[in-house]
């Protein structure tokens, strides 16, 4: 996830707790900080769920979803990398492009 929608998660939960609950917090903060953040959410999911503000817990759980760890990329969903079976196993090789394939050729003038 991009620094930029990490930062606008935590903006919007900023203003529901300010409106909602009455706290106030630190947007960058939240951004920033893991530590931060989940005591943050903890505190909005506490409050959601006294108040009965489901928009407040949606954001914090968008909020927590962003501190997760993203899942590793499959070695095959790697550009240029192909599979083939050599030997009853699967391999990754690279892939040549396609020879027909419409190129540009030529430079700037």
């Amino acid at each position: 996830m991009l620094a930029s929608e990490k930062l606008a998660i935590a903006a919007h939960l900023h203003v529901l707790m300010r409106r909602k609950v009455g706290r106030v917090t630190d947007t960058e903060w939240l951004a920033s900080n893991a530590e931060y953040a989940a005591a943050m959410v903890r505190l909005a999911r506490q409050a959601a769920a006294e108040g009965g503000h489901a928009d407040l817990a949606e954001w914090a759980d968008k909020l927590a979803q962003c501190w997760e760890p993203a899942p590793a990329k499959p070695v095959s969903a790697l550009p240029g990398l192909g599979r083939a079976w050599v030997g009853g196993a699967v391999r990754n090789e690279p892939v040549s492009p396609d020879p027909e394939a419409p190129r540009y050729i030529g430079g700037l003038r």
